[in-house]
């Protein structure tokens, strides 16, 4: 059962007007200059059939805890969590959230100087002042103590959450929240995923940041398990 995303009654929506497009399991919430609920549901339900059929062609592309072969023929929301997930190697599903988020955030900043699209933790923010993330760690004692300071850009960046003590996603790892920042929110899903994976305990965190930011295209990492905490790269808290 998903557990109710009652944290978002915290979100200071500032000026930008948030909604919640839901279309089956897609269920995010998204904020942008004015509403636009109707161009937000379309787009969703436009990228959940690109994924779906495509895994009535490919079905183990939806099981495999492996990075999947690459497939000229794929549409652009596929072909990117397969590029993604390989470059974190892990599964392609494991970038599903984020790269929804990412697709979605994109597609919308054509109708929307500011965006945010959130889905699960799994974050894509385009905004023209600084925003604030709280780290949600489930039982930790420093869950939601812990604040992203994510600056403006003239690049969209995504923000995500993996967890291997909350949750419904399949974990390997025991953290209570690896949070990885990438301009791609595809591939911050999928670093978070498999960086959690290698969480077992504290004595994991050191090893486990390391091993992140090998991988290309991830700026920065938080770790949380317990009351311990790691972080690496370019990430900035408030």
């Amino acid at each position: 059962m998903v557990e109710p995303r009652t944290y978002r009654n915290r979100i200071r929506a500032g000026r930008l007007e948030f909604y919640n497009p839901c279309v089956a399991e897609t269920d995010l919430y998204v904020g942008t200059d004015s509403n636009l609920y109707s161009v937000a549901l379309d787009i969703i339900i436009k990228y959940r059939i690109n994924i779906e059929n495509y895994i009535k062609i490919n079905p183990a592309f939806r099981n495999t805890l492996a990075p999947f072969p690459d497939d000229p023929f794929a549409p652009p929301i596929v072909k990117e969590m397969i590029f993604q997930s390989k470059e974190a190697g892990v599964g392609p599903m494991a970038s599903v959230a984020g790269a929804m988020s990412h697709f979605v955030g994109t597609d919308l900043l054509a109708f929307s100087e500011n965006v945010i699209v959130e889905n699960g933790g799994d974050d894509f923010i385009k905004t023209t002042e600084d925003a604030h993330v709280a780290v949600f760690a489930g039982a930790s004692p420093l869950s939601e103590k812990i604040v992203l300071k994510i600056r403006s850009r003239s690049i969209p960046t995504g923000v995500c959450t993996s967890s291997g003590s909350i949750g419904h996603s399949l974990s390997f790892g025991r953290a209570d929240a690896v949070c990885v920042v990438s301009d791609s929110t595809a591939l911050a899903d999928a670093a978070a995923t498999a960086v959690c994976n290698r969480v077992k305990d504290e004595k994991d965190i050191r090893k486990a940041l390391e091993w992140g930011m090998r991988v290309e295209g991830v700026r920065g990492i938080l770790i949380i398990i317990k009351d311990k905490m790691g972080l690496i790269g370019d990430i900035e808290l408030a």
